[in-house]
């Protein structure tokens, strides 16, 4: 009969070690003995699945006192016939000697395991959760990402386009012994773009004469540069829509993108455009003063 394995000596960790002290540990054997660190390595691989072992049994409350109750023989057992020996009392008499036992029997551990022999936790599925942050761009096309998982495994995963902030996607059989992987998407903050529902706002800076006389313009978009066409006289802060540039809503369908104008005043300008500007001021008939009063 193999004996129970002790996850507690796999991992170096004390019987009463908190949650906090068995995640710190695994976290700094997982990046040790981490196939992708040890290439070809057996004795590293096999030591890298037995802390996942411990691990996945002594993270969850539940799984531990069960373990524990296996391991410092608080459980009932369920004993064969015993074997009759001599009796150790000194009389040279022939009695009961203490029983040995060659099976036990555990209940409420898990179903169907009733021998030791059985590593335990060895059959339990544990979905797992993970936090994924994403720049915009990417979360928008998609495609294929790597990921590092707490217990040291590195993935390749094929992201779907259009991922919301907020979202969780489902990677069947990644979790811990057959369990489920969910990743939880982050999509990170964009320095140009914003995203409210499936509208994208942004702001973009015109000069004064563009705001005036009007006319076409380039603006940033999630897809790529594209014209937009400028009205004539156009005011600062008034939005302008570029229709289905937006975010996409689930459902096959694209938001707007809002584009709110800035007028922007050079901080330098020549000569040239210095003797415009004062040849302008002679002339121009608009007085944005024209009510006030003394």
């Amino acid at each position: 009969m193999q004996q129970l394995r002790n996850y507690y000596e796999i991992l170096g960790v004390a019987k009463d070690a908190s949650n906090e002290e068995i995640k710190k540990t695994f976290r700094r054997l997982a990046r040790l003995y981490h196939p992708d660190v040890n290439p070809g390595n057996k004795t590293a691989e096999e030591k890298f699945k037995a802390i996942n072992e411990a691990y996945d049994v002594l993270s969850d409350e539940t799984k531990r006192a069960d373990y524990d109750k296996l391991l410092f023989g608080k459980q009932k057992r369920t004993p064969l016939r015993p074997r009759v020996g001599v009796n150790r009392n000194g009389n040279g008499g022939v009695g009961s000697a203490r029983p040995t036992f060659e099976n036990w029997k555990f209940s409420d551990f898990s179903p169907g395991m009733t021998k030791t022999a059985k590593v335990v936790g060895s059959s339990f599925r544990r979905d797992v959760e993970a936090r994924l942050t994403l720049p915009l761009e990417k979360a928008y096309r998609g495609g294929r990402e790597r990921i590092r998982l707490e217990d040291g495994r590195s993935l390749e995963v094929d992201m779907p386009p259009g991922m919301m902030d907020g979202q969780k996607i489902r990677l069947k059989g990644q979790g811990m012994n057959g369990g489920d992987l969910y990743l939880k998407i982050t999509v990170a903050r964009h320095p140009f773009f914003k995203v409210q529902g499936s509208d994208i706002y942004c702001q973009v800076p015109v000069t004064p004469s563009e705001a005036i006389l009007g006319g076409s313009v380039e603006v940033l978009t999630i897809d790529g540069l594209v014209k937009m066409t400028v009205p004539k006289g156009v005011k600062p802060g008034q939005r302008l829509r570029l229709a289905n540039k937006g975010y996409p809503d689930g459902q096959g369908n694209r938001g707007d993108q809002l584009v709110e104008i800035q007028v922007v005043i050079p901080s330098e300008i020549s000569e040239e455009e210095l003797a415009l500007y004062q040849q302008l001021r002679q002339i121009e008939k608009f007085n944005p003063r024209r009510y006030f009063t003394s």
